[in-house]
């Protein structure tokens, strides 16, 4: 089942997200073959501040999404003020947002 994660960083926290980054992206591309989409929400300032992550992963059980995000090393470092994960049905094909 897909779970959608939106995940809403503490204000302030854009040295802590770049500090961490890196090894975010690392444990990201740890299950890259179950991300249906992932990315970070952005301030309405031409997307130059990020203010939190929208991801979209598949996962056993709600049980195994919450372990995941437990161990994201964002939510290790207490980058998030809110954390939500929800089952989620893609029923629509992606055009926009996407590469070409």
């Amino acid at each position: 089942m897909l779970f959608a994660f939106m995940l809403m960083d503490k204000a302030g926290a854009g040295p802590l997200r770049q500090k961490m980054r890196p090894v975010h992206k690392a444990y990201l591309a740890e299950v890259q073959d179950r991300i249906a989409f992932a990315g970070p929400l952005v301030a309405d300032d031409d997307a130059a501040t990020m203010v939190g992550s929208l991801l979209v992963i598949e996962f056993p059980s709600r049980e195994a999404a919450h372990a995941w995000l437990a161990q994201e090393p964002f939510m290790q470092a207490g980058l998030f003020a809110s954390t939500s994960v929800q089952a989620f049905v893609n029923l629509w094909p992606q055009k926009a947002g996407f590469p070409a």
